[in-house]
């Protein structure tokens, strides 16, 4: 692998993320609200498709990876843009699946009122694998 998975190929100078500290009960604690938000696969895919190639992947297959947000959806992440988005492997230790589970758990904290959105966006920004800890959440 060329890069660490954990890191998106593109960083955003000003990503647009959606929603505010004082707007989650409206929308990311609201079940379902992602699939509002979330890009359609013809949006998705070519970005995959190129960040194979830029990540320098010796596995080209496209449904080995999960074209995946660094700040999640669960989060308020910004939707569409390129610098929130990058191709994470289905298969090694840290996987598409196991980052599905640490946003899972911060978008729950925030919920509860655990730790704050801009917490959990920062922490999982910086590093999705360290997350849970360093929000004291895991």
């Amino acid at each position: 692998m060329a890069r660490h998975a954990a890191l998106p190929r593109r960083t955003a100078q000003h990503p647009r993320h959606l929603g505010r500290q004082s707007t989650i009960g409206s929308t990311i604690c609201v079940s379902g609200w992602t699939t509002t938000v979330r890009p359609p696969t013809s949006y998705t895919n070519p970005l995959k498709a190129q960040g194979i190639i830029d990540y320098g992947y010796s596995d080209t297959n496209m449904a080995d990876y999960e074209e995946d947000h660094l700040v999640p959806l669960e989060l308020g992440g910004a939707p569409r843009d390129p610098g929130n988005l990058w191709p994470e492997p289905h298969y090694g230790t840290k996987t598409a699946y196991t980052k599905d589970g640490v946003e899972t758990k911060l978008k729950n904290a925030v919920c509860a009122g655990t730790i704050t959105l801009s917490a959990a966006r920062s922490a999982i920004r910086t590093n999705w694998t360290t997350a849970l800890q360093v929000t004291g959440i895991g």
